[in-house]
């Protein structure tokens, strides 16, 4: 049993089904919620592609930064429609990955479970995108409820 979840999520159907399932998770077991998303800084930041000559790094950041509370105050509201109080937690970084961002603020948290939805990418595809999810499964330090969308 669960007394501390913490659900990532993004903007896709699948993270809106872990959200759901932690969201449920927290209200039968009585367990503390957190919704957590990630800004990945790190592809604006490789100055080397000469990104800063054609577009404001720092204007774009503040708007991953807004779309990533707007996602967040959407998903606390989605809790409190179903009865579930939840923290919300946006987590920046352009040094590490998704997956180590989430792990890290798990333990910070001292979540004792990690929810997130899965895409259930395979061979190129998964090559191409990567997996946060999997990641994840290697480095997470506490429990993790992998949800797929099907």
């Amino acid at each position: 049993m669960s007394k501390r979840i913490l659900v990532a999520i993004d903007n896709s159907s699948t993270a809106q089904k872990a959200l759901d399932e932690a969201i449920a998770l927290a209200r039968v077991q009585g367990a503390s919620l957190c919704i957590a998303t990630a800004v990945d800084e790190g592809p604006l930041d490789q100055h080397g592609m000469g990104l800063g000559s054609y577009i404001d790094i720092d204007l774009v950041k503040k708007e991953m930064r807004a779309t990533g509370n707007a996602l967040l105050d959407q998903a606390q509201a989605k809790a409190a429609a179903a009865g579930c109080t939840a923290e919300r937690l946006l987590i920046e970084s352009a040094q590490r990955r998704v997956a180590e961002m989430i792990a890290d603020a798990a333990t910070q948290w001292s979540a004792d479970l990690i929810v997130v939805g899965t895409h259930g990418r395979r061979g190129f595809e998964r090559l191409l995108v990567g997996s946060v999810a999997e990641n994840l499964v290697r480095i997470a330090t506490c429990s993790l409820l992998l949800v797929r969308e099907h």
